[in-house]
């Protein structure tokens, strides 16, 4: 039925852009290209544009002390016992006096900077000495900083004194050698906010920030921050530049932010808000991790949403569905007991608080949210259009009479806003089953399907989503990846998204998860990148998912590909799709064999219109190892080639490989 009703105008509307004069945008097609993509749709059914994305959230140090740009650990003395037990107001911070100076350091909440942000430091100095007396921050594990580069500092401070006060502050590396300072007087009364610039002179990777006060003086000082000039993009409070463009470079068509579990929390005081992260960032409401760490919120909603316009991923934020997380409290296991719900009456308030989120990010700059969306520098909406509702709950009447509750409310009100549904956090059990239950009785449009599992899994799962209903929701695959990052790892989960491709119909979305870890806070593995302060290490599943997300196609082609392995019979280790990308008229075909010997290959391309005689070609392979590091899977990146069309009658699959070959239709 989509091709009856649709293709007649798709093939006017490309016949007419053939004919058009050349003018802005894509190249006008031939009307003979014109004709071979809509005999090929024809072939073929659709797959879901937004197939491949990427899924963020905020646990092994992701945010702050990774795409956070921020170098200053506990800028805002706001870290306590309830984020881990050794922590408060002053870890990563020490006291420094030098130059026989003395004086004393105390932590107060009388006249906060703002209410949302109750803690600073008093310094009470006696005597500056010979060099002054201050605190010093180690940053996440040091500063890393390079020669000739620039930094961007911030200070809040409250002269309590009266007469004014030299102030210097250090970037200092190894030995306390001093790489780059910038001196500032401070004047008396409210609080006020000093910046500056450093130039750092020399690079160090534990490199330690210092604020000194010269002379004899009472200073109340809070949110001090360190950025580096060249962030992503070059945005304000931005992110990390190598870490964004890492993630661009994946081309997602889409952003899920800001997790998993981190959104419905650790018990429902401890639901994430995202009210609590726009706005001034002195002025935002921080709170523990689920994951036992701090969130400063730096990196909040408005950062999310600019962060997908800057890398063309539409965003998909994800809301607790009124319910705390089922493992709060400290039951991780599948099936926890721990999960909470807000009351009825406060239930109000959280509604609205997501229908405010809609009009924060597409509202007009007349309207309450809006205006504060443009006062905060984008008056342009965001375009939102998917929104999550919950995550991996617990199939409960708590869950489900708040979700209802939600959906009903937003339904009611923004009708083109897509929701995104829940259905726990396996692909079977009783509370998937409970879960696609409760979607099919809603009409939920999309729902989130979570999966970790080994290589095998992924490899005899291939046919997982060709028997679905398609009348049930669409799917979104939120969460999945095999247990590892070898490379066995990686080419099951290539011949699994080989599936995706074929069943892109009701496949709606999926990505890899988690994104990015710290190697030295890592809290769950695998990940796809690991990073540390000087460097970041995209994994073997990395290459994949790129591979396949910066050659989608939004049609699938079926029987174009058939696979050989000598002396056996069918075999779940060799996968093939074919799909057709309408905008470039690419053919695309990939192809895993996750099998210890090479395979052919036998495309059928003839009835596709095809008249390059050559194609690129991008091959990932390598020898499996056992061996889960990151140094034994770092060297196995793909390799770049040209390609005759004519091998493709018998190309010979590698052992262990992964080949995407892209067919252009130049020529037609």
């Amino acid at each position: 039925m989509f091709f009856k009703r649709v293709l007649p105008a798709i093939c006017m509307a490309l016949l007419f852009v053939a004919h058009m004069a050349h003018g802005q945008g894509a190249p006008a097609l031939s009307v003979k290209k014109a004709q071979t993509l809509a005999a090929n749709a024809k072939l073929g059914k659709p797959i879901s544009k937004d197939l491949f994305g990427v899924f963020f959230e905020d646990l092994s140090y992701a945010a702050d002390g990774g795409l956070y740009a921020e170098l200053i650990q506990n800028r805002s003395f706001e870290y306590s016992a309830s984020d881990r037990k050794t922590w408060n107001p002053l870890t990563a911070w020490e006291y420094t006096t030098e130059g026989f100076g003395y004086g004393t350091i105390s932590v107060e909440t009388a006249k906060p900077l703002h209410f949302n942000n109750p803690h600073y430091v008093l310094l009470n100095i006696d005597d500056a000495g010979q060099q002054g007396v201050g605190i010093t921050n180690a940053g996440y594990d040091g500063i890393c900083i390079k020669a000739g580069q620039k930094y961007d500092f911030s200070v809040y401070v409250r002269q309590v004194s009266a007469k004014p006060v030299a102030m210097q502050v250090d970037l200092r590396g190894d030995k306390g050698a001093v790489c780059g300072t910038f001196s500032f007087q401070t004047q008396a009364g409210a609080w006020r906010k000093y910046t500056g610039t450093i130039t750092a002179t020399a690079s160090s990777d534990t490199a330690r920030l210092t604020i000194l006060a010269r002379q004899r003086s009472v200073l109340a000082i809070d949110e001090v921050s360190l950025f580096p000039h060249n962030t992503f993009k070059n945005e304000a409070n931005g992110l990390r530049a190598d870490l964004a463009q890492s993630i661009a470079n994946l081309q997602p068509k889409f952003l899920r932010f800001p997790g998993g579990c981190l959104v419905h929390g650790d018990g429902i005081n401890n639901i994430y808000r995202w009210k609590n992260t726009i706005g001034p960032v002195e002025q935002r409401v921080q709170q523990r991790n689920i994951w036992n760490y701090h969130q400063s919120t730096g990196l909040g909603f408005y950062e999310y949403f600019r962060f997908c316009e800057d890398i063309g991923a539409k965003p998909l934020p994800v809301l607790a569905a009124g319910v705390s997380c089922q493992n709060s409290g400290g039951t991780w296991k599948i099936g926890g007991t721990g999960q909470k719900g807000l009351s009825l009456a406060a239930m109000k308030g959280y509604i609205q608080d997501v229908l405010d989120l809609i009009e924060y990010a597409n509202g007009p700059v007349t309207s309450v949210w809006g205006a504060k969306r443009a006062a905060a520098g984008h008056p342009k909406p965001f375009g939102l259009q998917y929104v999550g509702i919950g995550n991996e709950d617990k199939q409960t009447n708590d869950f489900r009479d708040r979700f209802k509750m939600i959906y009903d409310a937003v339904r009611a009100k923004h009708p083109e806003i897509t929701i995104v549904g829940t259905v726990g956090p396996a692909p079977s059990g009783e509370d998937y089953d409970l879960g696609w239950k409760f979607a099919d009785q809603l009409s939920v449009p999309v729902v989130d399907e979570h999966f970790y599992e080994k290589p095998e899994w992924f490899l005899k799962n291939n046919s997982r989503y060709d028997s679905y209903r398609r009348p049930k929701s669409k799917v979104y695959i939120g969460e999945y990846a095999s247990w590892g990052n070898t490379l066995i790892n990686a080419l099951s989960e290539a011949a699994f998204m080989t599936s995706l491709e074929r069943n892109g119909d009701i496949v709606q979305m999926a990505s890899y998860a988690p994104l990015l870890a710290n190697l030295k806070h890592t809290s769950w593995n695998p990940n796809l990148i690991y990073f540390d302060n000087k460097t970041l290490v995209p994994t073997v599943n990395y290459y994949v998912q790129q591979l396949f997300a910066v050659n989608q196609g939004d049609v699938y082609i079926p029987g174009i590909i058939s696979l050989n392995r000598p002396g056996a019979r069918a075999d779940s280790t060799l996968a093939a799709s074919c799909v057709q990308n309408s905008e470039t008229g690419d053919v695309i075909l990939k192809i895993v064999n996750a099998g210890p010997q090479a395979a052919t290959a036998m495309a059928k391309l003839s009835g596709l219109g095809m008249m390059a005689a050559n194609a690129k070609i991008d091959v990932l392979q390598g020898q499996p190892s056992d061996k889960n590091t990151i140094d034994q899977q770092k060297n196995i990146i793909p390799s770049h080639a040209e390609i005759s069309v004519a091998q493709l009658s018998g190309y010979v699959v590698p052992p262990y490989s992964l080949s995407v070959i892209r067919i252009s239709l130049k020529g037609n």
